[in-house]
């Protein structure tokens, strides 16, 4: 569909994913539809009966990612594996929609069913397996009624979370109650679809020899159709209003118009039989609601079961319902994706739906397997369908494609959903500039597969970098194991991401609890002509900033600071000289350094603390508001004038601490700064300069002059202060709303001292000790910090600073003069690295002037492991001798530490047995490997009788690993023993009074 006009009652599909017999995901499936693949599994003939059996078998649907989803091995053992799948799938179709739970701010549903298995009987059949276990928590772990809610805590979904049983119409109802409730503004997004996982799946024959194939082929409508043939599948579809959809930038694979379900009542010959009418009205109603004729639908993904009886009657509903909008003959595909898989069940509905949506995207219909001439009992010759073999393309047009798709369930409640393509009029936005890709997984290796995958998927070169970026940041979780990347292009992700370049992959881990962010403004030397100029470019929030101060110091300088930082290739000269005077260098820094604290505050980090080197205070009060922009610019311009107008003076680095290089200062020498422990700059007249360089070089010590051509922070600037004071009395000023350390002081700045002029003139005069500064900053908070100037120097510094924690992030905002680029890449690389920290990051910012899309990309990689009950799993063997069978220990954060202590070792077997892991270390969090309340409940007892010490639940959120734990106990326990010890004391004491007051 290509009109503008957008219909309310449309209904987007956004995402999906499922799990088929033969294929793990949509893109296996579609692959093997299209190429005619059968993916039944059959096993020799039995006996003499000359039937065969046969099943759709899942792979590995008995795999699961427990700790993923917080389950214990042992509660993962215990769930249906259906309700395994049904969550995975779950998952990866809001991720395939680019929607994370955790950040969409409306309200997500879930609709689903699943299918009747024989899980219950086997959990009691090994209960051996489950000690303390009661049958209603194994009721619990695979009754029906709980699949969507278990979804809905799993995920943290607030919106319905309905569980439909419908038999095999279930999935396709729940997709028709979805877009009800989506219509009714039940919920905003809605999933919905449905599984039938066994586990084992059974390969002999089962059920009605009526019903299942006696050659163990599924043969829809055709001549030697027997029966049908059993399967497992699970499927899952996002859905979301039309209009919403467009609005969020999502990408639409189709649309529904409109959907119907019924029931066939009485009106058949048993409660098991079809019935043409009350099919035939099903889908009549579909097309009404959808408001479109059968004439204009080209394809209908039928139930298509190949029973003799049920075929026939399906066939001639379909024909009644169209018969009644068209009398046109033989120009719609009839088709059942049954042929491929067999009858999944409950989940039947939604995987046809899958199969259709996937048709128009690729434009071909699939033929179906096994037709060769048609069942004599189903009349094609005079209806409005054909049935092929093989693949049929399906072709765009001037008019809208359309499909239904048809979903009976014994009992006879019936479903048709009517579906249409949806065309996109507005072509894909070029991605313009590098793109900052991220990931994030719960585990190391889970991370790196996530990487492969993603730079396998950016080999196709289909899809715009910049939507790529986009679906990663705002449509993925944030994990603790984080990585990152700044590319240019598709091809260079690809090199980053597939390990060509993978030095480029930065990876970490977010902290704990977010990290705050302190603002690091430097002093004057690393400017350079084009210093961010790809941010002038391309940030209009930088652009406007840096204009704003160039236009309010123009009429002081007689120039415009743009042309100074950004001169064209015939006055770069002119711009280099007038940059070297304090005069222009000094507003060009400050300018510079206000856009980008404004750039980073749109981008959504605002700065807990705030911290200047000498020039840099004056961005620094900006930014902590106690001077506006325009003021604070007014008295750089001032010290800038004060800097050019001293004596000739210069500034030297020198790798010494201040009482070392105390003694080697003489004449009008001083000490402008103290950057570390053996870090001092040297300031004064050039000569005196000069001298001191050349004598420190005979000494071994090699001392850097600095790119500042005047004596600051020395005696040279004395005469100029009480001027300097009274121009800052002019300007309001205002007490810190931001934390700001001084860098005079070292501490932070107080309200007094900020509104005092003399502060102001002082700090122009007296040392700089950001050494001190920075190790206020760096014990008073866990904050990453962040450069906002050109090149690395304070990080550099703060990074060489003994109070410096090597798991504290440091970024730059620009890169420095002697690197390539103009700051776009710099930037995105910085906000990487806060993200990584966990620091919020307001994503849209990086993405104005361009309209961002959600795109599929591969799904989470779930680290499965298998769960089932029916065999013994190598990987719940005993660790070593003496230890109890278990699941292995799952990766984690913690690194493993033997429990030592007697009370470490009760609690830890206690957490093995509960949890069903084979080993587990004393740090190892209890709710990290599936614990919850319920089973802390059933620990407290046992823990309590084994250590004679009360112990409630509470204690398990107090002290969540062994070793905690442990020392909450043991702490417990020497209470007690001390007052056991006291009242012994007192009762001796006691008698001990008795027997005096007893002596004559």
């Amino acid at each position: 569909m290509t009109a503008p006009h957008v219909e309310q009652t449309f209904i987007a599909i956004i995402g999906m994913a499922g799990r088929f017999p033969g294929a793990p995901d949509v893109d296996a499936f579609w692959e093997g539809l299209a190429t005619g693949t059968e993916f039944v599994t059959r096993s020799p003939e039995e006996g003499n009966t000359g039937r065969t059996s046969a099943y759709g078998v899942v792979p590995d649907a008995d795999l699961f990612d427990a700790g993923f989803f917080g389950f214990s091995p042992r509660e993962a053992l215990m769930l249906d594996p259906q309700h395994r799948v049904f969550l995975e799938c779950a998952w990866e179709a809001l991720e395939n929609a680019g929607c994370d739970p955790a950040a969409y701010p409306g309200v997500i549903g879930v609709y689903g069913g699943c299918g009747d298995t024989d899980h219950l009987a086997l959990l009691r059949e090994h209960r051996d397996l489950f000690p303390g276990v009661t049958d209603w928590q194994f009721r619990l772990a695979c009754g029906m009624d709980f699949l969507t809610s278990r979804v809905a805590y799993k995920l943290d979904l607030n919106g319905p979370a309905v569980t439909v049983q419908t038999a095999c119409s279930t999935s396709l109802v729940a997709v028709h109650q979805a877009a009800q409730a989506l219509l009714a503004g039940e919920c905003d997004v809605a999933l919905a679809g449905g599984a039938t996982i066994r586990v084992p799946h059974p390969m002999e024959s089962q059920g009605d020899d009526d019903v299942l194939a006696s050659d163990g082929r599924c043969r829809p409508f055709d001549a030697d159709a027997s029966g049908t043939v059993s399967g497992d599948g699970a499927g899952v579809v996002v859905l979301k209003r039309l209009e919403d959809a467009l609005a969020d930038g999502d990408l639409v694979h189709a649309v529904i118009r409109g959907s119907a379900v019924n029931n066939d009542g009485a009106g058949k010959v048993g409660f098991t039989a079809p019935s043409v009418d009350g099919q035939a009205a099903a889908v009549r109603a579909a097309h009404l609601l959808a408001e479109v004729s059968p004439a204009t639908i080209g394809y209908v993904e039928a139930h298509g079961t190949a029973t003799p009886v049920g075929d026939p009657i399906e066939v001639r509903a379909l024909s009644k319902a169209f018969g009644l909008g068209t009398d046109e003959k033989a120009f719609c595909l009839l088709g059942s994706v049954k042929s491929n898989i067999g009858h999944t069940d409950a989940a039947a509905g939604v995987i046809g739906l899958i199969k259709v949506v996937l048709s128009l995207r690729h434009e071909l219909v699939p033929g179906t397997v096994h037709f060769r001439r048609a069942n004599p009992e189903i009349d094609l010759d005079t209806g409005p369908f054909v049935v092929r073999g093989e693949a049929t393309p399906w072709p765009r047009t001037g008019t809208p494609r359309r499909a239904g798709v048809n979903s009976l369930g014994i009992g006879g409640t019936n479903a048709h959903v009517v579906v249409e393509e949806w065309r996109d009029s507005a072509p894909p936005e070029p991605s313009g500039g590098p793109q900052l890709l991220v990931l994030s997984a719960r585990t190391g290796r889970a991370l790196a597969e996530a990487a492969t995958r993603l730079g396998e998927r950016l080999r196709r070169g289909d899809t715009p970098l910049a939507d790529v970026a986009w679906t990663l940041q705002t449509g993925r979780r944030g994990f603790t194991h984080r990585a990152f990347a700044v590319c240019a292009d598709g091809g260079d992700a690809v090199s980053v991401l597939t390990g060509v370049e993978p030095r480029r992959l930065v990876t970490g881990r977010a902290a704990a609890r977010a990290a705050g962010v302190a603002f690091l403004f430097p002093g004057q030397g690393g400017q350079h002509l084009g210093m961010a100029r790809d941010l002038y470019e391309r940030e209009p929030v930088f652009r406007e900033a840096v204009d704003t101060c160039a236009e309010l110091a123009a009429p002081e300088l007689g120039l415009d600071l743009r042309d100074v930082l950004y001169p064209g290739a015939d006055a770069e000269s002119w711009a280099e000289a007038r940059l070297g005077t304090m005069t222009v260098c000094q507003p060009a820094l400050f300018a510079i350094q206000h856009g980008l604290a404004l750039l980073w505050r749109a981008r959504g980090v605002t700065p807990e603390v705030v911290l200047g080197h000498s020039l840099g205070a004056y961005a620094a009060a900006s930014t902590a508001g106690v001077l506006t922009p325009a003021d604070a610019l007014t008295l750089v311009l001032a010290r800038g004038r004060i800097l050019d107008g001293l004596p000739s003076g210069s500034m030297l680095a020198v790798p010494l601490g201040e009482a070392a290089l105390l003694p080697s200062l003489d004449g009008g020498l001083s000490i402008a700064a103290i950057n570390g422990p053996a870090q001092c700059v040297v300031t004064g007249p050039a000569a005196d300069v000069d001298r001191l360089r050349d004598r420190l070089a005979g000494e071994g010590v090699d001392a850097r002059p600095l790119r500042i051509s005047a004596a600051a922070h020395s005696p040279l600037v004395e005469p100029a202060l009480a001027g300097y004071a009274e121009l800052v009395g002019k300007v309001p000023l205002r007490p810190p709303a931001i934390r700001w350390i001084s860098d005079r002081t070292g501490m932070p700045v107080t309200a007094e001292e900020a509104c005092d002029p003399a502060s102001w003139a002082a700090h122009l005069r007296h040392t700089v000790r950001f050494s001190a500064a920075l190790g206020t900053l760096l014990t008073t908070g866990e904050h990453a910090l962040l450069e906002l100037g050109p090149g690395r120097t304070l990080g550099g510094l703060a990074r060489q600073h003994p109070a410096y924690r090597a798991d504290r992030p440091v970024a730059q905002s620009l890169p420095h003069a002697a690197d390539a680029g103009g700051g776009a890449a710099e930037l995105l690389h910085a906000t990487g690295l806060l993200w990584q920290a966990g620091v919020p990051v307001e994503w849209s910012a990086l993405h104005r002037g361009r309209r961002p899309r959600r795109v599929p990309l591969p799904a989470y990689p779930f680290q499965r492991r298998r769960f089932r009950l029916d065999e013994r799993d190598p990987a719940r063997d005993a660790t070593s001798a003496g230890e109890p069978s278990g699941f292995e220990r799952p990766e984690l954060d913690a690194d493993y530490v033997q429990p030592e202590t007697r009370t470490e070792k009760i609690i830890a077997a206690a957490f093995r047995e509960a949890l069903g892991l084979a080993s587990l270390g004393v740090h190892d969090n209890f709710f990290d490997l599936g614990g919850d309340s319920l089973i802390a409940t059933r620990l407290v007892a046992g823990i309590r009788s084994e250590l004679d010490v009360e112990l409630g639940v509470r204690a398990f959120f107090r002290a969540p690993t062994v070793a905690a734990l442990a020392s909450l106990l043991d702490a417990a326990l020497l209470d007690a023993s001390h007052l056991e010890t006291s009242r012994l004391e007192t009762s001796h004491l006691d008698a001990s009074r008795l027997d005096e007051q007893e002596r004559p």
